[in-house]
C-alpha cells in the first residue's frame, strides 16, 4: 500500500493542471487505482489457493501500473501548465513592472495629499473619479498575477517532491511482480490438456525457419493424450477483445518497418516491465524463445485459432495449461524507469516512456488475419 500516497499526489497534480482534451483524467485514474489496489489486497489476504493468489497479485500489479501511469500523466500536465504560466509571465514582464509601479505610487503618502490636484477642486474630483474607475482593474490584474505566481510555486513544489513518491511506487510495483512470479511458480491447480514433450518441441523448432511455419506446424501437431477441455466460443468476441497489455500501436498489420519488412501482425509500444495477460481463456500451446522474436507465448482460445505474442522478456506458465481470461502470461523487458528519468520526461508526450515492443499475430487455421479484426486498438493505452 506504499503507493497510495503517490496516487493521492497524482490526483492533486491533475486537478491543478490544465485539462488536456481527449486524454483520460489522471485524478480519476488515480482514485480508481487506489480502489483497485485495496480490493486486490483484500482478495490477496483471503486467497485460499494458488489460482486465487495469482489472480489477486495480478490485480495488485495492474493497480500499481495504473497508478504510476496516472502519476506520470499528472506530472506531465503539471510541467506543461508551469511552462505555460512561466512563458505567460515572461511575456508580461513590462506590464507587470508598470503595474507594480502604479500600485507602489498609489500606496505612498496620505490619501489627502494623493487627492490634491493642481487644477483645484474640479481637477481633484476628476482624478478621484478616474482613480475609482482604474483601481478595480488594477486590483484584478494584481490578483490574477498573485494567483499565477502561487500556482507556479505549488506546481514546482509538487514536482520536486514527486521523486520519492515515484520511487516508492516503482519499488512497490517491482515487489508485486516478484511475488506474482513466485505465486505462478507455486501454482498447481490449473487444468492441463497435455504435457509438453521437450524433445518433440525442440525438433519442431529446429525444423522451422519462420513464425508462420512454426505456427502452422502447431496446428497440425497431434499431442498424445490431449484432454478434451471445452472453452467458451470466442468467435463472437471478434473486434471486442482488449489488448493483452497497456500499449499504443507502433505499426499495423502489413506496414513496413525501417528495414522494409512487412509482418501480418501488430507491433505495440509498451512501458518497461509491463504485465501481459491473456485476452481470453486459452490453452498455452507454446512458451519460450523462438527465432528472432524473443520469448514467445502462443495461446489457443479454441481449435483453429492462435494468438501469437512475441517479444516478452519473461513468460509464465507451462505448455498444456489451460489459463483463465486475464491470467498473467509474462512481463515486458526493461527494468522500469527510475524516478529521475520519469521526471525528466514529464513535459514530453506520454508515449515517450514506452520503450518496449510486443508483436501480436492472430492466426485462423494456418493463415494470419489482421489482429484488429479481433482486438480493440482505437484507444491509446
Amino acid at each position: 500500500m506504499r503507493a497510495l500516497r503517490g496516487y493521492i499526489l497524482a490526483a492533486s497534480l491533475a486537478l491543478m493542471a490544465v485539462p488536456a482534451w481527449g486524454e483520460p483524467d489522471p485524478a480519476t485514474a488515480a482514485r480508481e487505482a487506489v480502489d483497485q489496489l485495496e480490493a486486490a489486497s483484500v482478495a490477496l489476504a483471503q486467497a485460499k489457493g494458488g489460482r486465487d493468489r495469482v489472480k489477486s497479485l495480478t490485480g495488485v500489479v495492474q493497480a500499481y501500473e495504473t497508478g504510476l501511469t496516472a502519476l506520470r500523466s499528472g506530472l506531465r500536465r503539471a510541467a506543461i501548465r508551469e511552462a505555460q504560466l512561466s512563458k505567460q509571465l515572461k511575456a508580461q514582464e513590462a506590464e507587470i513592472a508598470s503595474l507594480l509601479g502604479v500600485l507602489q505610487s498609489m500606496g505612498k503618502g496620505p490619501p489627502e495629499v494623493i487627492m490634491v490636484h493642481p487644477g483645484g477642486p474640479m481637477g481633484t474630483a476628476r482624478s478621484g473619479m478616474i482613480l475609482a474607475d482604474v483601481t478595480p482593474a488594477l486590483e484584478k490584474s494584481a490578483a490574477e498575477l498573485r494567483r499565477d505566481l502561487e500556482e507556479v510555486t505549488i506546481l514546482r513544489s509538487l514536482q520536486e517532491g514527486a521523486a520519492d513518491t515515484l520511487q516508492d511506487g516503482l519499488e512497490g510495483a517491482q515487489d508485486a511482480r516478484t511475488e506474482l512470479s513466485k505465486a505462478i511458480a507455486d501454482r498447481t491447480d490449473l487444468p492441463k490438456r497435455f504435457t509438453e514433450d521437450p524433445v518433440q518441441t525442440a525438433l519442431l523448432i529446429a525444423s522451422t525457419e519462420t513464425l508462420e511455419g512454426f505456427a502452422s506446424a502447431l496446428v497440425d501437431l497431434q499431442v498424445e493424450g490431449m484432454a478434451e477441455i471445452v472453452l467458451p466460443d470466442v468467435m463472437d468476441r471478434k473486434g471486442s477483445l482488449r489488448l493483452p497489455v497497456e500499449a499504443s500501436v507502433l505499426r499495423r498489420a502489413g506496414e513496413a518497418d525501417a528495414a522494409g519488412i512487412r509482418r501480418p501482425g501488430l507491433v505495440l509500444a509498451t512501458r518497461p516491465s509491463a504485465l501481459v495477460v491473456s485476452p481470453t481463456a486459452a490453452t498455452i500451446r507454446y512458451r519460450g524463445p523462438l527465432l528472432d522474436y524473443g520469448n514467445v507465448m502462443i495461446l489457443e482460445p479454441q481449435p483453429g485459432v492462435l494468438f501469437v505474442l512475441g517479444g516478452l522478456a519473461q513468460v509464465y506458465g507451462d505448455a498444456g495449461e489451460v489459463i483463465p481470461e486475464g491470467a498473467p502470461i509474462g512481463l515486458m523487458g526493461g527494468n522500469g524507469l527510475e524516478s529521475g528519468a520519469i521526471l525528466s520526461q514529464s513535459g514530453e508526450a506520454s508515449g515517450n516512456a514506452r520503450s518496449e515492443t510486443l508483436y501480436i499475430e492472430v492466426r485462423e487455421g494456418k493463415a494470419p488475419v489482421d489482429p484488429e479484426m479481433w482486438f480493440q486498438t482505437n484507444e491509446d493505452g
